[in-house]
């Protein structure tokens, strides 16, 4: 479990540098993956709301925004009682919805 906190961590931490570039597409890959890898830590699943969040400010993304309140606020409840698998964390799909992991990510799911 250790592994999916520590590459959630790097992938924050990608996903800021892309943020600072301005580019937020890509940013937004990595706040997911982060999501993906780190919900069942209420620090990293947070982070994740966060990054998104401020994403959403940057990009005038109103649904995404008000998604994001309620996505973070949630995480800080949720993280260890119950998460989705695979869920992006974006308010595009349900925040309960289970999704298969990313092909890029289930290396660490073995």
């Amino acid at each position: 479990m250790q592994l999916l906190k520590r590459e959630s961590r790097e992938r924050l931490k990608t996903g800021i540098a892309f943020f600072k570039q301005s580019d937020y597409s890509r940013a937004y890959e990595h706040f997911e993956d982060a999501h993906i890898l780190g919900q069942k830590y209420i620090r990293e699943h947070t982070l994740s709301h966060w990054w998104m969040l401020r994403v959403s400010l940057r990009t005038n993304d109103k649904r995404e925004f008000f998604g994001q309140i309620l996505r973070m606020l949630a995480s800080l409840i949720f993280s260890k009682i119950w998460v989705p698998e695979g869920n992006s964390g974006r308010a595009s799909v349900s925040a309960l919805q289970t999704m298969p992991i990313p092909e890029h990510l289930k290396g660490y799911y073995s």
